[in-house]
């Protein structure tokens, strides 16, 4: 299945391009969830949520709905990765688990000056637990450092089966190589004097791409930062174009 979703769901210019006039606020999750098939859930890479919120979140939303989960700066950004395992560990056992089928990749992505360290990385993916009670987990991860495009690393992302997170940016690496039974984009080159955010052009691009990654499972392309306030309308674009 190809997902295709934004980043989060409260930003006060989606007022004027996405949102009715007669949604509140507090139903915006709920008018969201039913016009995209993911979200990536980006608040939790700043401040801890509660286990209440995760299972508000997940009542709120569609039966085929899924969330990605964005990994806390504390169990990302470090020095040494390998120092992160209690962080890890209190993002894990902080009430991800209330998404429950409703869970999809947990998204962890690295400082910018991160560079690549075959030692480092190795002991981090050990950190990463392949279950979380009885849900499995599937681990996508950003890297933003050209060292990063070492085959050493892809080959390690290949055998932990981690998603390589392809980026299409103005600033980072761009990996277009699945490396996990899943595949994670995040399309980032939104234009604000481009109504759908993209082109046709591009998406069509795009979504020859994902239906390439499909035939090895579950594709997952969120269109965040760029020109923000257009990420919505290009979701459903290419939404129009996945259904058809």
């Amino acid at each position: 299945m190809i997902r295709v979703g934004i980043g989060g769901w409260s930003y006060e210019p989606w007022r004027e391009t996405f949102y009715p006039k007669d949604v509140p606020a507090a139903k915006e999750l709920e008018y969201a969830s039913r016009q995209v098939t993911a979200i990536e859930i980006n608040s939790t890479f700043y401040r801890t949520q509660s286990a209440a919120s995760f299972k508000k979140w997940a009542a709120a939303t569609p039966d085929d709905f899924v969330f990605s989960v964005k990994a806390p700066r504390a169990a990302v950004q470090r020095k040494d990765l390998r120092e992160a395992a209690q962080s890890i560990e209190w993002f894990l056992g902080s009430g991800v688990g209330e998404l429950a089928s409703k869970l999809g990749p947990l998204f962890w992505q690295m400082a910018p000056y991160k560079k690549y360290d075959d030692a480092e990385m190795r002991a981090y993916f050990d950190l990463l637990p392949e279950k979380l009670g009885k849900l499995k987990l599937r681990h996508a991860i950003e890297v933003r450092h050209e060292s990063f495009t070492d085959e050493a690393f892809l080959k390690l992302a290949r055998d932990r089966n981690i998603a390589i997170v392809t980026v299409e940016s103005e600033k980072h690496p761009l990996i277009v190589q699945p490396t996990a039974d899943f595949t994670y984009a995040r399309l980032e080159l939104a234009k604000p004097d481009e109504p759908a955010g993209y082109p046709k052009s591009a998406l069509k691009k795009w979504l020859t791409t994902a239906r390439e990654w499909e035939k090895s499972g579950d594709v997952f392309l969120y269109f965040i930062s760029g020109a923000k306030e257009r990420n919505p309308a290009a979701a459903k674009a290419m939404l129009d174009l996945v259904t058809t």
